[in-house]
């Protein structure tokens, strides 16, 4: 069993020791004054990078790949390309870039999928997503300098069909939302903002080495993180711990003072948690290898700074996550960010061992007391420097960029159902604030739609009876021991209570056998 489907299960095993062996007891309805009121416990589960065409484009009802039409791709001059360019291998130190001999030369001008060429368990390179390049990539909406502005050749016009993966699978279960838009141009480090402050931070007077330069037509001349203006748009690092042990200090971003969702709910007193894989370890001074610090909003905020009673009562780890579910202290808000390894981060990670990580922390929270009344969002940051043939709308200076797969799970989400509604990151916002009575952080989650039309609430919750979803063991391939492993510890955690999960556990191998630890590093 590989070491993050182990986490899990291990994280489940401590909340049951917590709550000291009595079964977790799925709570009753309890009527509502609004609909959303029947909703105590929002769940955001945020992946990385990729486009909504380039992993669901096949996804049975939504709208996908079918109805792209004929694609075109120019060159940054406008002429049309005939041949899409073979994918290429970043440079690494001394190391030029280089073919990807595993695919061809002369594949033609449309997507393609990248399964014939590399499975979903291995991994393909990384691809440019920054602020200026997704803008150049949308040309005014009609979305065909995608290869024009990459630094990987074809590969932006790659997708998997992950409908059958264990995530398509859940969305087949409940609801996909197929016009849902990532809120920023650009990489993770402006998106992550954007999902708990609506906003942009500023770097005034950054070093001019960070600084990008463009010409009179706003075309970009030099690449940097901060815009002419002073706001930071692509990577950088909080002057807070964690951040890179060589970061140079004054390329370290200042506290931040903008209001978040955080804020606001502290204020309304609803309790709420970032959840971040390898936290503990990066703030005790030893981090993961793949612990991505730009990716821990919060931390940037002056409210949760260094040696504030927030910043440990707020940012925790992901192992408190899972102790909480089963603890039955799982706070009403629960922001969870993957480490590294399970994020599905193309270049250090892969794709299958990401979708399985989502899948078993849902499975965590069906079999917890707080499923009856939770709603899982699970989304991603943005589409990674890959293609979506689907338009963004025109909202403001920073977005939306492009579409990018979300999917809602609850006992009221609809059950089959693919929502067309137009939303974007924001959204997500304005669920917790409508949920909680929360005034907006700004215009665009003001304006946001909220994600209600993917709920149905006319449906009872109370009684309703978790069911296990796909595991997946090497190459997606379901094996017998992870499925019974899997199946015991869900069946048990909701009926019996630890006397026999620790049964369970005894009788299972895979839970045991030497060659299922192996380490946590791809």
């Amino acid at each position: 069993m590989r070491q993050g489907h182990r986490r899990v299960v291990s994280g489940i095993l401590g909340g049951l020791l917590i709550v000291g062996g009595g079964a977790p007891v799925l709570p009753a309805h309890v009527s509502a004054a609004s609909p959303l009121d029947r909703i105590n416990h929002v769940v955001v589960i945020y992946q990385e990078n990729w486009s909504f065409d380039s992993l669901y484009g096949k996804f049975p009802g939504a709208n996908g790949l079918a109805n792209a039409g004929t694609v075109k791709q120019v060159d940054k001059e406008g002429k049309p390309l005939t041949s899409l360019p073979q994918p290429v291998n970043p440079a690494s130190g001394s190391t030029p870039a280089s073919p990807d001999t595993r695919f061809p030369t002369d594949l033609p001008v449309e997507p393609f999928d990248t399964a014939k060429y590399v499975a979903a368990d291995q991994k393909t390179r990384d691809i440019v997503h920054r602020y200026y390049q997704e803008q150049r990539q949308i040309a005014g909406g009609k979305m065909d300098k995608f290869v024009a502005w990459t630094d990987a050749g074809a590969l932006t016009m790659s997708y998997y069909d992950a409908s059958n993966m264990p995530e398509g699978q859940l969305a087949k279960q409940y609801t996909m939302a197929d016009n849902f838009f990532h809120a920023a141009f650009g990489g993770s480090f402006l998106n992550h903002f954007w999902l708990v402050c609506a906003c942009t931070p500023p770097f005034p007077n950054a070093p001019a080495s960070l600084v990008a330069q463009l010409d009179a037509n706003g075309v970009l001349t030099k690449d940097g993180a901060v815009t002419p203006d002073g706001m930071a748009v692509n990577t950088l690092f909080t002057v807070n711990t964690p951040h890179p042990a060589l970061a140079k200090p004054e390329e370290l971003v200042a506290n931040q003072t903008m209001p978040n969702i955080g804020d606001r709910l502290s204020e309304k007193q609803v309790s709420w948690v970032w959840y971040a894989g390898g936290w503990n370890d990066a703030v005790a001074g030893h981090p993961d290898a793949l612990f991505q610090y730009h990716h821990q909003p919060f931390a940037f905020f002056a409210n949760y700074a260094d040696g504030t009673p927030a910043k440990a009562a707020h940012l925790k780890d992901e192992q408190d996550f899972l102790t909480a579910l089963f603890s039955n202290t799982l706070p009403a808000v629960s922001f969870v960010k993957p480490l590294g390894p399970d994020n599905e981060h193309p270049g250090y990670a892969n794709l299958a061992r990401g979708q399985q990580h989502v899948v078993d922390l849902v499975n965590a929270v069906k079999a917890s007391p707080s499923w009856a009344d939770t709603a899982i969002i699970i989304t991603y940051d943005e589409n990674g420097g890959r293609w979506d043939h689907v338009a963004p709308p025109v909202k403001d200076k920073w977005g939306p960029g492009l579409r990018v797969p979300t999917i809602i799970v609850s006992p009221y989400a609809k059950k089959g159902f693919v929502d067309h509604t137009e939303y974007d990151t924001t959204s997500i916002l304005k669920f917790i604030e409508t949920r909680w009575n929360i005034a907006p952080l700004g215009t665009r989650d003001a304006a946001a739609n909220d994600l209600s039309n993917a709920f149905d609430f006319s449906v009872t919750a109370g009684g309703v009876t978790p069911s296990a979803l796909p595991a997946t063991g090497a190459g997606g391939v379901q094996t017998a021991g992870e499925s019974t492993l899997i199946s015991l510890l869900m069946l048990v955690a909701q009926l019996f209570g630890l006397q026999l999960l620790r049964l369970a556990m005894v009788a299972t191998p895979t839970a045991r056998h030497p060659r299922n630890r192996r380490a946590n590093r791809p």
